[in-house]
């Protein structure tokens, strides 16, 4: 189909852009995949990895989660890559579509070689891959969107962040207990199958997309390098900074619970849960508690606290060091010689949860409407920027805490207690730039009827 067919700008209309079902379709099945991937990545490094010679070659549990922290760098710092060549050439569908096929190989690497070879060459394109179409996916929602449903467009992205936990909780539920029951293999085989599937519904939708023309090199770059737009480039920076804190916290979830899981009593409500396993509660409370926050606890709250996204994530900040005085405590338990119940993580990831919803959730809407509309792509990517520096002083902390010995300078609880002490300084310093960023949207406009 030429080009020229597509759309090019979202028609007037009141009701949910006619894309979004694919939109949504792809976003679950590429989050089954990657959440699948990384949510066996730790256990695979230390229990699975073999070295060339065919041999087991694990790493240590330190090491284990430095690779884990510095994979999601990676993963969360090739989106500028992605938002500058959309924006300057390629567009995002076909960004999107370029990079999903790199993903699938990277995925079907993984389960091929179970090597240190197979992973790190796996490992360096999935984060290539998923990278790149992150700010393209996130951006392409937006652009959906006109003037007169831009009032959905809240809602949207809730029910984006929706279909990204319905195949993060499957796959994590899943893919562990793959793992362990067939292999390194299967664990990575199935969630590569779902990304080929995932690329296939998104190709599917292409004619009901609004497809927003790249701006072209030399606009980018004045639209960038324009003195106001710098301005605001700047504050959002700032805030993403903050913001970077909270995800260093966050990602502690798949990497040193995943760890800490294993020495607990892992029986719990009849049944005995895999230490990777746990991770998909997180998805799982997500899907209740995405509409009971949307459509109850805000517009209660709102009433009488005015509920901006800057004010939802100063909340998610405080929320989130809270929830880390669960492990910190679990820690302590074992440190007395017990094992605590599995229990007091389903009851921790809670916490996490409604931190994650407060806090992540607002940054999409809050990136996409304070973008100027050439460089919406861009600023996408500054904002998974943040996850990416979030990761860099997580794997930073892993790297310096080692002892040559192989223990731990932040030991047990203290190295829980460090993380969330970390989140209220950070808290401290956000509120008052938050209390005074000056607000204004940019929303696209729409096509003549």
């Amino acid at each position: 189909m030429a080009k020229r067919e597509y759309l090019t700008a979202p028609l007037p209309s009141e009701k949910m852009p006619a894309g979004i079902p694919y939109i949504l379709t792809n976003e679950a099945a590429e989050r089954f995949a990657f959440y699948g991937m990384s949510s066996i990545l730790v256990v695979f490094m230390t229990k699975y990895l073999m070295g060339s010679s065919g041999a087991l070659s694990v790493m240590t549990d330190e090491k284990a989660k430095e690779y884990f922290h510095l994979f999601n760098f990676a993963v969360y710092f090739t989106p500028l890559i992605g938002a500058l060549l959309s924006d300057m050439w390629w567009g995002k569908y076909r960004t999107i579509v370029a990079f999903s096929a790199v993903y699938c190989v990277g995925l079907a690497l993984l389960a091929w070689d179970q090597t240190r070879l197979g992973l790190g060459a796996g490992l360096i394109l999935i984060a290539l891959g998923s990278g790149v179409i992150k700010p393209c996916v996130s951006a392409n929602v937006g652009d959906q969107f006109g003037q007169r449903n831009k009032h959905l467009l809240a809602k949207m992205y809730s029910w984006f962040y929706f279909s990204i936990n319905v195949g993060a909780c499957i796959s994590m539920l899943t893919c562990p207990w793959l793992l362990d029951k067939y292999g390194p293999r299967v664990g990575f085989g199935v969630p590569a199958v779902l990304m080929v599937f995932a690329t296939v519904a998104f190709i599917a939708g292409r004619m009901r997309y609004v497809h927003i023309p790249p701006a072209g090199r030399e606009k980018v770059l004045a639209e960038i390098l324009d003195k106001d737009v710098l301005r605001i480039l700047g504050r959002l920076c700032v805030i993403y900074i903050f913001v970077s804190m909270f995800f260093t916290l966050f990602y502690q979830s798949q990497g040193a619970w995943v760890l800490q899981a294993e020495n607990m009593n892992l029986k719990w409500l009849g049944i005995t849960w895999l230490p990777a396993q746990v991770q998909f509660v997180n998805s799982l409370y997500l899907l209740p508690m995405i509409p009971l926050f949307t459509y109850v606890l805000y517009p209660a709250i709102s009433k009488v606290f005015p509920l901006t996204p800057l004010r939802k994530i100063g909340l998610g900040m405080f929320v989130t060091a809270a929830c880390f005085v669960i492990p910190a405590w679990v820690e302590i338990q074992i440190a007395k010689g017990l094992k605590p119940s599995i229990g007091w993580q389903f009851f921790a990831y809670v916490i996490l949860t409604a931190g994650e919803i407060l806090a992540s959730i607002p940054v999409l809407e809050f990136s996409y409407t304070q973008a100027p509309k050439k460089v919406k792509t861009f600023v996408m990517s500054l904002y998974l920027l943040s996850i990416s520096l979030g990761n860099l002083f997580a794997w930073a902390v892993n790297h310096f805490i080692q002892n040559e010995d192989g223990s731990s300078k932040l030991p047990g609880a203290s190295y829980y207690w460090f993380f969330a002490i970390a989140m209220l300084v950070t808290l401290a310093f956000y509120i008052p730039v938050a209390m005074r960023f000056p607000s204004k949207e940019y929303i696209q406009d729409e096509a003549a009827e």
